[in-house]
């Protein structure tokens, strides 16, 4: 104690009708019983210290919640058992133990002090001297359960069945009984809270009888156990003396350390310990099976395929977010947010090991680089990558594996890379995932949905493997050319990442920094044989190729640096610099040309813009007016939506023809005939309906539509422009034909954002509320004036 506590407790005096109270928790103390106990709480250690000091007895109380660290008096029950302190000791770790013994039990009636320790004004519990027939009848029933307990009791003292066979009380008998019985605290408050003796005997007869089936059940299954493991021993026995028998005779000593092989590869392959059950089990049929027996390959075959699965080996992934972006940028120019995602995800490793990857899925038109990126991925992140392709899988077996019953069975395509990445983390490419489609054999897109599932792949069940392999650690990532072919459930499990096609500009960095170099090394050529400087790369941009990706412009200069590699091959030249003319006899005339100013020169045609399943493209709508009755012609392989876009847009010409300047007249004296070229290719949707407006209102007023302006956009019938879908794409498409300005839906300001930067750049942007915004940055000559709303 400290002088403080000492000066405190040695200043108390104590009336004698009260007593200390020390609250204990998951200790009762029962009348007739010795029980050590350790104090560390200060109200508990200062009343004990009092108690000695003082020589008084104290009385012990169970608190009503253990957790509770500074138990009052509303915290504590309200009967318990007079004690007499024996001894009090102090340990050197500064912890206080007391050996009490118990005396009497008592009831609280108040409390008359809380500091510095609990003092109580209590009332002794006096129990019945009479005893009649019942209650000695039940304490002869209890003494008899009491020694049955303690024979089924492993290791039980000796002591311990005479202790009780001494006790000639039953109430003492009920009590020490309870005292040396396993139950919870509650229960022996109960117990010691009854002050009946015969309903005290019925009780712990009753709490004794369940425990005495506990030891008989437990005492069961111990003896079963042993019983089990003698077995054991002796199969043991029995199989190294055949062994021993075998190698006698000369007979399959090669088969017995093949099997001896095997289960010390089960040892080392870290497998869960179902699955370790399940391996030894089938190496022990194995090794009952003849190895002449057609089974006997199918069920090794089986094993092997168990035992080279990576269970417990994951790859140290490398969190160093410099590097990655670093190896990210070395590998893929642009692609901005696609990088910024992969870096967030290391970002959340580095500080979360343990979470869950994510499921990517890059969505874009050929040529993007969406498969290269998985591996820039697995680069980035120093693990190992595998690519399983999904395109034309119709079969469900592909993905969950073959039932062992086939002949022929393996895993699915799933397991059998995991298996040849080596490691159950590796960057997982499921390429082409939208190519998926169902058939008699099955729908495999409903057998990735576990595959995809942070929370069900963990467990996920291969049918040939028939085990549960946890895939949790995985990095999936997904490709796709069309988001709408992925099924619904499917699309619900991945975080999509969009990529747009690549801009002029973006072309000609990639093909600088990625493609020439390439092509130089599959060509034999090193650098000081050939320049190809950038204005023959842009040429081979803007007049050979069309196309979202850069899959064509990669083919059309190694057409190029073949061409140089004939020359040095022959001799005739030792380093060829290659200019713009020269690409007309290398590659043959320019594929492409710039069509948008040529077809807009005069009234009736306007540029559109389409979206595609292979990116964004520009669309041409040409109109004509021919004498006839007022009929409206459609042609170019039309949707019945874009047909209806048209029928709309005639009708809100008719309304605006005042304001054009157009003869109202015209309408019923001639035909007016629509069409989208490019014929045999199916065209349909509503956002050429802005484009379908200009074209026949350029026609009727004789008004010309600016050469570098496409548009697009839904109408409505009061002259609203209703907002569309795919503005990245259709933007990326407006900026690689050369295109100035793009006239978008007001209401499609929200997808600016999404726009590539390059784009941004290179592009104005209109954003355009009614059909007169339209008009105003589309036509040539003055603008019209808009009316008010």
């Amino acid at each position: 104690m400290s002088s403080e506590e000492q000066t405190t407790t040695s200043s108390t005096t104590l009336p004698e009708d009260v007593l200390i109270i020390l609250p204990v928790r998951n200790v009762v103390l029962f009348p007739g019983v010795v029980l050590p106990v350790t104090v560390a709480r200060r109200r508990t250690v200062a009343g004990a210290q009092e108690a000695v000091r003082s020589r008084r007895k104290v009385g012990f109380l169970l608190q009503l919640d253990p957790q509770q660290d500074d138990p009052g008096p509303k915290d504590l029950h309200t009967v318990g058992t007079l004690a007499n302190v024996v001894r009090f000791v102090t340990a050197q770790d500064g912890t206080h133990h007391l050996i009490c013994q118990g005396e009497q039990r008592f009831r609280v009636l108040d409390y008359v002090s809380e500091e510095p320790f609990l003092v109580a004004r209590i009332e002794l519990l006096r129990e019945p001297e009479k005893l009649g027939p019942e209650i000695e009848a039940r304490a002869v029933q209890l003494r008899e359960r009491a020694l049955e307990a303690v024979s089924l009791l492993p290791q039980a003292p000796g002591e311990l069945a005479n202790a009780i066979q001494g006790i000639d009380s039953p109430s003492a008998l009920a009590d020490v009984v309870a005292s040396f019985m396993d139950l919870k605290p509650a229960d022996k408050q109960q117990i010691l809270a009854t002050v009946d003796v015969k309903e005290r005997l019925d009780r712990v007869l009753l709490l004794l009888t369940q425990r005495i089936e506990v030891l008989r059940i437990s005492k069961e299954i111990g003896e079963k156990t042993r019983e089990a493991l003698d077995e054991r021993q002796k199969e043991a026995i029995l199989r190294e003396q055949l062994r021993q028998i075998r190698r006698e005779l000369g007979e399959d000593e090669g088969s017995s350390a093949e099997i001896e092989e095997l289960r010390a590869a089960v040892e080392k392959a870290g497998m869960p310990p179902e699955v370790e059950e399940h391996v030894r089990r089938e190496i022990s049929r194995l090794e009952r099976m003849p190895e002449a027996s057609a089974e006997y390959s199918m069920a090794r075959t089986y094993i092997d395929w168990l035992l080279a699965m990576p269970w417990s080996k994951l790859d140290a992934e490398d969190h160093d977010i410099e590097k990655a972006r670093r190896i990210l940028d070395e590998d893929h120019y642009g692609l901005e947010k696609i990088k910024r995602r992969i870096l967030e995800f290391l970002a959340v490793r580095k500080l979360n090991p343990e979470g869950r990857s994510p499921i990517l899925c890059f969505v874009g038109p050929p040529g993007v680089g969406k498969t290269s990126l998985g591996q820039s991925i697995a680069r980035a992140l120093g693990l190992k990558f595998a690519r399983v392709s999904l395109g034309g899988v119709h079969d469900e077996a592909e993905i969950r594996g073959h039932r062992r019953t086939y002949i022929g069975a393996l895993p699915g395509n799933i397991v059998q890379a995991i298996r040849k990445a080596g490691t159950r983390n590796p960057v997982l490419m499921l390429d082409e995932v939208d190519k998926l489609s169902a058939s008699i054999q099955g729908d495999p897109a409903s057998a990735l949905l576990e595959v995809l599932d942070p929370e069900q792949n963990n467990t996920f069940r291969d049918n040939y493997l028939g085990v549960p392999f946890d895939l949790s650690r995985v990095l999936f990532i997904c490709t796709a050319n069309v988001l709408d072919a992925i099924p619904a459930p499917l699309r619900d499990r991945m975080e999509i990442i969009e990529l747009t096609g690549y801009t002029e500009e973006e072309k000609l960095q990639i093909a600088l920094r990625y493609l020439v170099k390439r092509q130089l090394a599959q060509n034999g050529l090193r650098p000081e044989h050939v320049t190809l400087g950038e204005d023959v790369i842009r040429r081979i941009i803007t007049d050979y190729t069309r196309e979202a990706g850069v899959r064509n412009l990669e083919r059309q200069i190694g057409a190029v640096l073949r061409w140089v590699a004939v020359a040095i091959a022959e001799g005739r030249e030792t380093s060829v610099t290659v200019t713009p003319d020269d690409l007309p006899r290398i590659l043959g005339a320019p594929r492409f040309e710039n069509e948008v100013a040529m077809r807009t020169s005069v009234p009736g045609v306007a540029t559109g813009l389409a979206w595609t399943p292979v990116g964004g493209d520009i669309l041409f709508i040409e109109s004509s007016r021919v004498p006839g009755s007022g009929k409206l012609i459609l042609t170019g392989h039309l949707g019945d939506v874009m047909k209806e876009s048209a029928q709309a847009a005639l009708t809100l010409v008719k309304g605006q023809a005042e304001r054009l300047g157009i003869d109202p007249s015209v309408f019923e004296k001639s035909d007016l005939h629509v069409h989208v070229p490019a014929g045999a290719i199916p065209k349909d949707g509503p956002s050429a309906g802005v484009a379908m407006f200009v074209s026949l209102a350029s026609l009727l007023s004789g008004r010309t539509v600016r050469s570098d302006v496409a548009m697009t956009g839904e109408i409505s019938l009061r002259g609203l422009v209703l907002p569309v879908g795919g503005i990245k794409e259709k933007t990326v498409a407006a900026a690689r034909a050369g295109l100035r300005r793009v006239i978008l839906p007001a209401r499609n300001r929200r997808d600016f954002e999404d726009i590539p930067e390059s784009a941004r750049r290179s592009l104005e942007f209109v954003w355009a509320e009614r059909i007169e915004d339209v008009l105003n940055a589309a036509l040539e000559e003055s603008p019209l004036r808009r009316e008010a709303a």
